[in-house]
């Protein structure tokens, strides 16, 4: 599981003093760089394999400027052509959000997903990702 730590910055917050909720996916995303990494050493645009095929946010507490979040990031699964991630976020000792996401390796010049090859997949075994170590195959 990789811990990131997001510094709220008072531009992301709304009217309400809160966070904004559109915020989250943006935190989310960058939460989840260590496993692009994995993907796209450097993080190369030209190299770049994946893509999102979904993602869902469930906000569970407010969110304040002030307090450091930290997200945990973990496979939840990975499959022939894509990946789940699972991720929580907490500020102070309360979980405020929880998100899942599942992005697809991708072929660009064939628009078609591929199938993540053996070497990533041992990679991603090697870097403890898995929240679950039964689902790392």
């Amino acid at each position: 599981m990789f811990h990131t730590k997001i510094v709220p910055r008072i531009s992301e917050t709304d009217a309400l003093g809160h966070i904004n909720n559109t915020v989250l996916s943006v935190w989310f995303d960058e939460a989840r760089r260590p496993i692009y990494e994995i993907f796209t050493p450097g993080l190369a645009r030209e190299n770049w394999c994946l893509i999102m095929a979904r993602s869902e946010i469930d906000v569970v507490g407010q969110i304040f400027l002030g307090g450091d979040v930290g997200i945990s990031t973990a496979i939840e699964r990975l499959g022939s052509s894509s990946i789940i991630f699972a991720q929580e976020a907490e500020q102070g000792d309360r979980v405020v959000a929880r998100s899942r996401a599942t992005w697809v390796h991708f072929n660009f010049e064939t628009q078609k997903p591929k199938p993540i090859p053996d070497d990533l997949r041992r990679r991603l075994n090697e870097s403890d990702a898995f929240s679950n170590p039964e689902t790392a195959t």
